[in-house]
């Protein structure tokens, strides 16, 4: 039976916005199709590799490490009596890089949801249950999962010329109209630790760090896991790149020391050259000016172990700053950038600007992938990796971290300038992230 123009417009519409990170995975998978469900809602996703399950959830995902898989559930759970039981058994067939995608009904509109299968304008089961994003968090956690991005969609079902594009796109921006949309794609994480404790390639940006080298080394904590360490040196004035060498050649016990110098400039070109040389299972980012205390890396690296986030960011912003660790005109920048991209991105974030973060390698070249997309313009590397990490549902965790003042060498920042390339883009993540999930 051919599928009426604007049904498939709605879901060509709630496709663009699953598309939007399923482009990057592996695989999605839909389970527990109900009857009246096309299929066309799949189809349009765009993914490397598409699945439909029927029945009981055979594909055993419990084993991947590096793949990312998304199990597709439209409309299922607004058509069951006990959504923590459909949860819970999923869960166990699932690893913690997989994500689940419920696509919802609002709520709000329940009375024009019964009205339409009334009517036969929709097909299928009834749908019983309508749950709100509150309630739906509560069972989320009873199961063993947490909710990682909720983005409305379909304002308009139909495309009119044109306009149902228009109010499609800009209406999540409105305050109050934006939870009038006909559905929500949610997605939920697993939260899963992991038992084997994996490895970690440190990787240290260093310009004009001399003093700072060898101290910085002696200080970094043992994590009991294989451990490298690149120091990536970036046209120093000073005698960085010789310290760095004579480091290496002095060695740390239990840890591989690589000495890199960039060809290009900035510290998220020294970031880059660390990660392609990286060959390890974690990545954290640390900076060489002992801002940041070297033993914290432990709370960021159990962060990720315990499966409480596969993107673990530092916070500066929550204890007092040692001296003049930031200057005010900073700290103000700082918030203004963290309230930002918390309401662009839909995750909270207290500080976007903080160099130390911590992420698994294979999520690196799925965002590597995402930047030749979206753009190349961070002076710093901080938003390059905050924006897809919030985009492919990694689930981001804020560690707070004491700054503290240099006490060798001199900033490398520009404010103004950097400052205007971050404000630029934040605005195209507003244009690109939070507006564009409309059929191309």
């Amino acid at each position: 039976m051919p599928i009426p123009r604007w049904k498939r417009y709605v879901y060509s519409t709630i496709a663009a916005e699953i598309s939007s990170f399923t482009r990057y995975y592996d695989r999605v998978v839909q389970w527990m199709r109900q009857p009246g469900d096309t299929g066309f809602l799949l189809e349009a996703i765009e993914a490397s590799e598409k699945l439909d399950i029927n029945g009981d959830f055979d594909l055993e995902l419990s084993a991947e490490n590096d793949a990312r898989t998304a199990v597709l559930l439209n409309g299922t759970l607004n058509c069951v009596f006990d959504i923590q039981s459909v949860l819970l058994d999923l869960r166990c067939k699932l690893s913690r890089t997989s994500r689940v995608i419920a696509v919802l009904y609002n709520p709000y509109f329940s009375f024009a949801y019964r009205a339409a299968s009334r009517a036969g304008i929709k097909s299928g089961k009834d749908v019983t249950t309508f749950i709100t994003h509150a309630d739906l968090s509560n069972i989320a956690k009873l199961a063993g999962y947490e909710i990682v991005r909720i983005r409305p969609s379909v304002y308009l079902p139909f495309q009119l010329l044109g306009l149902g594009n228009l109010v499609n796109r800009w209406l999540p921006l409105i305050p109050l109209l934006r939870y009038l949309a006909f559905v929500a794609v949610v997605v939920l994480r697993p939260t899963i630790a992991r038992n084997e404790r994996p490895s970690l390639s440190i990787i240290i940006p260093a310009r004009n760090e001399r003093g700072n080298i060898q101290p910085l080394l002696e200080r970094l904590p043992s994590l009991e896991t294989r451990t490298e360490v690149i120091l990536v040196e970036g046209h120093s004035a000073d005698d960085t790149w010789p310290e760095i060498e004579r480091a290496v050649a002095r060695g740390k016990p239990g840890v591989t020391l690589v000495a890199l110098q960039q060809p290009g400039i900035g510290k998220n070109d020294a970031v880059r050259v660390g990660m392609s040389r990286a060959t390890h299972e974690v990545a954290v980012i640390l900076d060489a000016d002992l801002s940041v205390a070297p033993e914290q890396l432990a709370f960021f690296y159990e962060a990720y172990r315990t499966g409480i986030g596969d993107f673990v960011n530092g916070s500066r912003l929550v204890y007092p700053m040692e001296g003049e660790a930031m200057r005010f005109l900073n700290k103000i920048a700082n918030v203004f950038f963290a309230k930002a991209l918390s309401a662009t991105l839909g995750v909270r974030l207290t500080d976007s600007l903080c160099g130390t973060k911590l992420i698994a390698l294979h999520d690196v070249r799925r965002i590597q992938r995402w930047r030749a997309d979206f753009g190349d313009f961070d002076p710093f590397g901080d938003f390059e990796l905050l924006f897809p990490a919030a985009v492919l549902c990694l689930g981001i965790v804020d560690v707070p971290i004491r700054y503290r003042a240099r006490t060798y060498g001199t900033t490398n920042i520009q404010r103004f300038r950097d400052g205007l390339r971050l404000l630029r883009m934040t605005w195209l993540a507003l244009l690109r992230i939070k507006t564009g999930k409309v059929p191309r």
